[in-house]
């Protein structure tokens, strides 16, 4: 037995592995060694190849494996950081995002502090990840944005331009009062405002002249006074965001789930049904139409055909009849006969209880019982079929079918037998899939059933849009002003939701599941990322008391601002705690303190303001930047 081999037996046992040797040494030296040629090949010494400098080097080995494997220090930190985000002190826990930030910034800050392994990951990833989480958000609330311009669009307008000015003046004249040397204003406002692109717009200062820095000083030692600022501030202002943000409302004696909720009814307009393509919207609720199957034994009955019975009883279709335990095909309007056992819909209460009168004792077959029910959106397409009420459309409807909403141009209209029916009408049907199927095809729409899968095309052209409107840049002044690619994802996103809510089959299915998991997940890898990549510029700025001016001006120019301007929300306006949240958050441009938010609050009405105070901020926060460049 060689070295090499002799190695491998050691290091297995050691692992615990030892009962399994025989297996894994049983195709002989060649299958544990491999070729040669290959620098140790075959599946054994692959795998032992990347195991060996973790077991050799221990803690050394251990973060150096998470600097060659990226996508390990992702997944650690997102496991991690979603556990120690689960853990609750006296009612309050940090959250998956917070907690997903605080593992890699310690991770990479132990790697570069005690190994002098410095962790940089592409920055694409983040971007990528924090775009899928903008769309599926967008997807989520799109029906209630524009209503929430329409309620709070000055209050939320307002909102941003306190807290945009109250950061700028805390951060610049902080920095001044404390003797910091020039490019720590500018690094501060970017870190407490969690916005990159501000170091940018200072460093384009740097690099055109429009600021020279005094005698004594270099460019370069200017921009990493920013980029340590930048640093300190975006760490702590990052977790002390998320934290103050998702506990606002509590902070002012206010119940989160409990305004979330009227705020929800507040911004549907009464509406009791979800729209089309929101989440929920075919589920199936509660109704007063049930299944129940009967055994024919009454003389009225017998004898006559199904669509006699359906003139006779149009409140009670017959659904299916179960004939010597088969089923009878119904196409041929066939007449029902003694002991047949016949499955009919309709109002519990008001006829299902007397049809045992009526047809004959109920019956418990389960052949005649299982009829899958369904829900479905249909988009009305066929002038015919305009100006009928309620009442006439059930009269065309194959039987069993029930309407349960109705909803022109997005909004729910109330429900009676007049209700009249218009073209891009959408209904919400319920009842058999065969039915359903063919309803829809005389109201001349498609079926949007619920479903497990998701639209991928869709995804990618909104997404790709949104993308491209948000890089589109003007520059006035040397200030380059833009949407942004995450507002531009997240209007892609409120765009295709609009959309579906007036006909549900733009846009492709979007499953719940997928549209959540999108969110969540993209959301938490971004902040994985993007904390790989802070952590080792934390080290570098920790020295003197410099480090303590930062942090304590960074802290009040990100949670000060966002203190008053809630305040502001719901006292001078008179806004909804979680409605004043979103539009806060939005203003501080801090997406993982909109999640906070929505977990908080178990619903996702916070971000409809968010948007709003977001683009505004964006673009002010930007200006602000180059100009605190510019006065240093």
């Amino acid at each position: 037995m060689d070295e090499a081999t002799k190695s491998r037996r050691t290091v297995l046992k050691h692992a615990g592995l030892g009962p399994f040797l025989p297996l894994l040494f049983a195709a002989g030296p060649a299958a544990a060694q491999g070729d040669a040629g290959s620098g140790g090949g075959g599946v054994i010494g692959q795998v032992f190849d990347t195991i060996k400098p973790v077991t050799e080097a221990g803690f050394n080995g251990f973060f150096q494996l998470l600097d060659n494997q990226p996508i390990v220090f992702i997944l650690l930190a997102l496991a991690l950081g979603t556990l120690i985000g689960k853990v609750s002190v006296m009612t309050i826990s940090l959250g998956s995002t917070a907690g997903t930030l605080l593992v890699g910034v310690l991770l990479s800050m132990v790697a570069e502090a005690a190994y002098g392994i410095t962790y940089s990951i592409p920055g694409i990833l983040s971007s990528f990840m924090l775009l899928l989480f903008m769309y599926a958000l967008g997807l989520k609330v799109g029906p209630q944005f524009f209503s929430g311009l329409r309620k709070g669009g000055l209050a939320f307008v307002v909102i941003g331009l306190i807290v945009w000015s109250l950061n700028w003046v805390i951060a610049y004249f902080g920095a001044m009062l404390a003797g910091l040397a020039p490019g720590y204003a500018t690094g501060l406002i970017s870190g407490s405002y969690t916005i990159t692109a501000i170091l940018g717009v200072g460093q384009g200062a740097l690099a055109s002249g429009a600021y020279v820095p005094p005698d004594g000083m270099t460019v370069e030692e200017v921009g990493a006074n920013m980029a340590a600022a930048y640093a300190i501030s975006y760490v702590l202002s990052s977790v002390g965001i998320i934290l103050l943000i998702r506990y606002l409302p509590r902070i002012f004696g206010y119940d989160a789930v409990a305004d979330a909720k009227l705020a929800e009814a507040e911004f549907s307009g009464g509406a009791t049904h979800p729209v089309p393509g929101a989440p929920a919207a075919l589920t199936m609720g509660f109704s007063p139409f049930v299944l129940r199957a009967f055994s024919v034994t009454h003389k009225s009955f017998i004898g006559r055909t199904v669509s006699q019975l359906a003139d006779d009883y149009p409140q009670a279709p017959i659904l299916r009849v179960v004939r010597d335990g088969e089923i009878v095909d119904l196409t041929s309007d066939p007449a029902v006969q003694k002991d047949d056992i016949v499955t009919v819909r309709a109002d519990v209460h008001d006829l299902i209880l007397k049809d045992g009168e009526l047809i004959g004792p109920e019956s418990d077959d389960p052949l005649a019982r299982n009829i899958p029910m369904q829900v479905a959106d249909v988009h009305v397409s066929v002038r015919k079929m305009c100006g009928k009420s309620l009442a006439d459309l059930g009269r065309v409807m194959p039987g069993g079918v029930t309407v349960q909403a109705l909803f022109r141009a997005g909004n729910e209209l109330p429900l009676g037998p007049e209700s009249d029916v218009q073209f891009g009408d959408v209904l919400r049907l319920t009842g058999p899939d065969a039915a359903l199927l063919e309803t829809a095809k005389r109201l001349g729409g498609h079926v949007s059933l619920p479903t497990m899968t998701s639209e991928v095309m869709y995804l990618a052209i909104a997404m790709l849009v949104g993308y491209l409107v948000g890089i589109v840049t003007v520059t006035i002044s040397g200030i380059p002003f833009a949407f942004g690619t995450s507002a531009g994802v997240i209007m892609a996103g409120v765009g295709v939701s609009y959309w579906r809510s007036r006909n549900p089959h733009f846009g492709g299915p979007v499953h719940e599941g997928a549209r959540s998991f999108l969110q969540d997940f993209g959301l938490n890898a971004f902040v994985a990322v993007l904390s790989a990549n802070v952590g080792p510029k934390v080290i570098s700025a920790l020295g003197g008391d410099t480090i303590l001016w930062l942090a304590l001006i960074g802290l009040a120019a990100a949670l000060i601002p966002p203190l008053v301007a809630f305040w502001i929300g719901v006292k001078v306006f008179g806004l909804n705690s979680i409605i004043s949240d979103g539009a806060t958050t939005g203003a501080r441009n801090s997406t993982p303190g909109l999640n906070a938010i929505i977990e908080e609050s178990r619903s996702s009405v916070a971000a409809v303001p968010y948007p709003v105070s977001y683009a505004l901020t964006t673009v002010l926060a930007l200006i602000g930047g180059y100009f605190s460049m510019i006065l240093s």
